[in-house]
């Protein structure tokens, strides 16, 4: 098993509190895993013009 990344359980933690439903945060996280496989990089490396 892999070490989960602090901007990954940041944001999982981020989305219990709001009260998220299981599916929705999944679903978050494979939208933005494909957005930084897209980029080639951690999300946390992406700038305001790579999201723009």
């Amino acid at each position: 098993m892999t070490e989960m990344s602090p901007l990954r359980r940041r944001k999982i933690d981020d989305m219990t509190i709001r009260n998220l439903s299981p599916a929705t945060q999944r679903s978050y996280l494979h939208a933005v895993t494909k957005f930084s496989r897209y980029f080639g990089c951690s999300p946390d490396r992406l700038g305001l013009e790579d999201v723009r």
